[in-house]
């Protein structure tokens, strides 16, 4: 049975998309003015475009007089010779292509620059809410669906502001000059071909109605098969070991044929639409062809009147048909823009009071107050927890898998607030604190710890950015890491590899013992460090360790518990309470 994608309808109609979407890019208001205007520059310049196709018909050809304004700039020499005449009006149709290409290449470019910086922007502040969210949103929307909305739903601001809004602003700007200048021509054909705009608006909301029920489902698909991917290359060595490879690649397969299926279903929308769109744009242009030939026999229009205006047709029809044309990658990216507000209007939940207090430097007092809490309100992990430590207590929590032993720390990181109750450090609430100096009073070494692919060096001043190439050699000292790192071929310019697989776990675990004794803080928090290691291993990290927790409150999660015994206090927790506990620990209780 294969993952089933569950798809929320949009949350926002599209006028409060494009509302909050020119609020984004309000800072750049000058610039999207900047490509307006050039925008607006080719409506001229491709008013220009059939006129020496008329000069041609009527006065090179035929013997009609040539436009005032010609007449005026041509010396007599040319204006009575027909190849010179020729010359010159095909030397304008040259100039003006060459200022229409000139005018779009600089749009363009401008729209591209301005472009990219709306859509960084987006995805800027939209990775900075996702860090901002509690771990609760992580743990049920999974890493990559946050990773699709970042790199491809932000990008959609830059599909609609700079190639909808404008171009749209544009477009009917042409659609407006085009039809006057057709009107002074033949103002009854400009009318006739004006008559089919109501039909194409009518086209043109069906579509759109099909395709904004059907672009969230092909998001959800696209996001979940890119889900798989990341699931069965970042757990190769189990997948493999398993011999799923064709489980996952049929899992794989599931979501990108339900994608494909929508975007076939897209495909048959718009191609439909489209078919529609140039029947009716072909019988309005037969229709205006033929009263023009009606025209011409009566003397209203010369024949190269007629070519004129069928030309404006086509530029009076591209407008409507570009408009119309972009309706499914609008719909497209609209649907990733609802996605993307749909993200930054969350509550981070842990939130930080305008009036927070500093924490500086901790002293290391820990104590949980009759605390309550749980992730489904079904199903509560830990009820009424009581406890308090001393600074540079040593606490034990053991209890079984699921008992809330690792919620205690996140706790006390402040990744969840409690239901009920209070965390306090040093006497105070910590939610009275501000958040990342509270978060700075710890250093935390996990079980599995955590490396990114950068140096060594990095990784280890990674609590510490700013710390000396000596204070980063000597802190790896302190955690037994500085032999093995200058045996690596560039020492600590050696690079971790993604997660840190380039190194075994023991040696990964004293690199995070290193960035926690770099770090310095008041409080140590130890998730199970020594589970996954051998036991000649875990010798030499529980050194290390030793050294690490002299003069700071520490608590850390144990299986093994041989190595509590030199802790002052141990912690057992069982049905999410406080059962027993060590002599220190009931002198505090």
């Amino acid at each position: 049975m294969y993952q089933r994608i569950r798809v929320a309808k949009r949350q926002y109609s599209d006028t409060e998309l494009y509302r909050r979407l020119l609020a984004q890019a309000r800072p750049y208001w000058r610039s999207l003015v900047s490509i307006l205007m050039l925008d607006l520059l080719g409506v001229p310049l491709h008013l220009l475009l059939p006129l020496p196709l008329k000069i041609i018909v009527d006065s090179v050809i035929g013997n009609h007089p040539m436009p005032a304004f010609l007449a005026y700039v041509l010396p007599e020499s040319i204006k009575h010779s027909g190849t010179a005449l020729l010359a010159a009006v095909s030397s304008l149709f040259i100039v003006v292509t060459l200022l229409v290409y000139t005018q779009g290449l600089a749009g363009w470019l401008l729209q591209t620059y301005i472009g990219q910086r709306l859509a960084v922007d987006l995805r800027a502040r939209l990775f900075h809410h996702l860090q901002r969210l509690s771990l609760r949103y992580h743990d049920s929307r999974g890493t990559s669906d946050s990773t699709y909305r970042v790199e491809y739903d932000a990008a959609s601001i830059q599909a609609i502001v700079i190639g909808g809004i404008t171009p749209f602003i544009t477009d009917a700007s042409m659609l407006a000059a085009t039809f006057y200048v057709a009107a002074r021509i033949d103002w009854q054909l400009a009318l006739v071909a004006l008559g089919i705009s109501p039909l194409l608006g009518l086209l043109a909301r069906k579509c759109r109605a099909r395709l904004s029920a059907t672009w969230p489902i092909v998001k959800e698909l696209d996001s979940a098969a890119m889900a798989v991917v990341q699931e069965v290359l970042s757990a190769a060595r189990v997948v493999k070991a398993f011999g799923r490879e064709n489980y996952e690649q049929q899992r794989f397969l599931t979501h990108s044929q339900g994608r494909m299926h929508g975007e076939l279903k897209l495909a048959w929308t718009e191609g439909g639409f489209d078919l529609l769109v140039a029947v009716t744009l072909a019988a309005g242009t037969a229709l205006t062809m033929f009263i023009g030939v009606a025209h011409i026999r009566s003397g209203i229009l010369t024949l190269g009147q007629l070519l004129m205006v069928v030309a404006y047709l086509a530029e009076l029809y591209e407008p409507l048909t570009s408009v119309n044309k972009k309706l499914g990658e609008l719909q497209s990216s609209l649907a990733s823009t609802d996605r993307v507000f749909a993200v930054l209007d969350m509550p981070t939940e842990v939130e930080q009071k305008p009036s927070c207090r500093l924490l500086r430097h901790a002293r290391g007092a820990v104590e949980f107050r009759n605390v309550c809490f749980a992730y489904d309100p079904n199903k509560p992990v830990l009820r009424d927890v009581s406890f308090a430590l001393t600074p540079g207590t040593r606490a034990g929590i053991v209890g079984s898998t699921g008992s809330g032993k690792t919620t205690l720390l996140n706790l006390l990181l402040r990744f969840y607030d409690p239901d009920h109750g209070q965390v306090l450090i040093d006497g105070v609430d910590i939610r009275e604190y501000n958040i990342p100096e509270l978060r700075n009073q710890f250093a935390i070494v996990l079980q599995d710890s955590v490396l990114f692919s950068t140096s060594i060096a990095e990784n280890i001043a990674y609590g510490r950015p700013n710390a000396t190439e000596a204070e980063i050699i000597e802190a790896s000292m302190a955690a037994g890491a500085h032999e093995f790192i200058s045996r690596l071929p560039e020492g600590y310019n050696t690079q971790a590899g993604e997660r840190g697989l380039c190194l075994s776990g023991g040696e990964r675990q004293r690199i995070a013992i290193g960035r926690a004794f770099l770090k310095n803080a008041p409080i140590l928090l130890l998730d199970e460090p020594t589970s996954s290691v051998d036991t000649r291993t875990e010798a030499a990290i529980l050194v290390a360790m030793e050294r690490l927790m002299r003069g700071r409150t520490t608590l850390t999660i144990a299986h093994r518990l041989h190595t509590l015994d030199a802790y002052d206090v141990r912690l057992e927790i069982r049905d999410g309470r406080i059962k027993s506990a060590g002599s220190a620990a009931r002198k505090e209780l």
